[in-house]
């Protein structure tokens, strides 16, 4: 047997990494998330190269995301209702590395905050996302959309600007990447949240709010080579019906 035959078959060589506990504890409270996108995954693989959004209930409930960016041919939603920046990056690879985007582009942190995070551990944790896409996709170009200003976590906005300045900054340090300010486009003339752009909830995005969105997001999304841009979002579908939540801890944070 030759050296690279019996390396092969060493306990060495065939060791794999065990998953964290923070995995493991992540991946059973996110369970039916992951078996959905699963199921979704073995009816039909997204090709690689596409674009993709990841994050919490936000990116989840953009129920017309493919259609709002029709430019490209491959559009993947990877939205889990609730999540944390940290969840993202403890699903970096499951969530984006495996299907090979040409963009990804991240919206979490902010129930984080709500959870009591610092702007600091966001941070960390979404150092740790980009580190991972960079070192596994070097050519995949990486865009952090700014945490919104819900009036239901008022009391965060010091915390949130924080999260968005530090992360901004970071960006600033990085190749292949940058930051989507869409805090500002939400706040009216009085520095306040623009109430027309969020549910009952105070929480979540009404249509308005996810047309804001594409007008700021689509700028950053370079067309599909090949691809007609599109310069309107499509129309509206009803969004599904979210309760009233008010601040979201780890208990009651939507799934």
């Amino acid at each position: 047997m030759g050296a690279g035959a019996a390396l092969a078959q060493s306990p060495v060589a065939l060791a794999v990494p065990a998953p964290s506990p923070a995995y493991l504890a992540a991946q059973a409270r996110w369970k039916s998330s992951l078996e959905a996108f699963e199921k979704a995954d073995k009816a039909a693989l997204p090709a690689q190269g596409g674009v993709l959004f990841v994050g919490s209930s936000t990116v989840r409930m953009w129920t017309n995301l493919a259609q709002d960016f029709r430019n490209w041919p491959v559009v993947i939603n990877r939205g889990f209702g609730g999540s944390t920046m940290a969840d993202c990056s403890l699903f970096v690879r499951d969530l984006v590395v495996r299907y090979k985007p040409s963009h990804v582009l991240v919206y979490a942190g902010d129930n984080d905050l709500a959870e009591g995070r610092t702007p600091f551990q966001v941070l960390e944790d979404f150092a740790l996302f980009v580190n991972t896409v960079q070192s596994e996709l070097p050519d995949t170009r990486i865009s952090y959309i700014s945490i919104k200003p819900s009036p239901s976590r008022a009391h965060l906005l010091p915390k949130i600007r924080e999260t968005n300045d530090i992360i901004a900054a970071y960006l600033r340090t990085q190749a292949k990447s940058d930051f989507i300010d869409i805090y500002t486009p939400m706040l009216g003339a009085d520095g306040q949240p623009r109430a027309e752009l969020f549910l009952p909830d105070r929480l979540h995005m009404t249509e308005a709010g996810y047309r804001v969105w594409h007008s700021v997001i689509a700028s950053h999304v370079q067309p599909a080579p090949g691809a007609q841009a599109a310069t309107a979002p499509a129309p509206a579908q009803p969004l599904p019906a979210v309760p009233a939540t008010g601040t979201v801890s780890t208990a009651s944070r939507p799934h």
